[in-house]
């Protein structure tokens, strides 16, 4: 459904740093990587789209959080989600959110919530049962 997503940020090499603790507790590569641009990318191992792209914003202005925003990054599995959640705290990032089952989305639903260095929303999460 997705081409790619892209989160705007303010200090790449902080973001680097996050982001790729985050996309390698969820097996998930580097396409690219520019310092001069400054922009990365990550895709699965198994299909070259969609993407997730941080970076600064392309119109040059400062990047800001969107009230009601997020980005949800699907794991392979419950542990994948715990195992992404404590990297992404361990790397700067804030909970919004500590993993767990959330039935009210439905029964199998099980997501962990953060934001990261730049206070952008993200959620990884499951939607297999057990």
């Amino acid at each position: 459904m997705f081409s790619h997503i892209f989160i705007g940020i303010t200090d790449f090499p902080r973001a680097l740093t996050f982001y790729s603790a985050l996309m390698d507790a969820l097996n998930l590569q580097l396409k690219f990587c520019d310092h001069d641009k400054p922009w990365a990318g990550w895709m699965s191992p198994l299909a070259a789209r969609p993407l997730l792209v941080i970076g600064r914003p392309f119109n040059g202005e400062v990047a800001t959080v969107g009230n009601g925003q997020m980005v949800a990054l699907l794991a392979s599995d419950r542990a994948a989600v715990d195992r992404a959640y404590h990297v992404a705290l361990a790397s700067g990032g804030r909970c919004e959110g500590a993993p767990g089952l959330r039935p009210d989305y439905h029964p199998d639903y099980y997501g962990a919530y953060f934001r990261d260095p730049d206070g952008n929303k993200i959620c990884v999460c499951c939607h297999d049962p057990l």
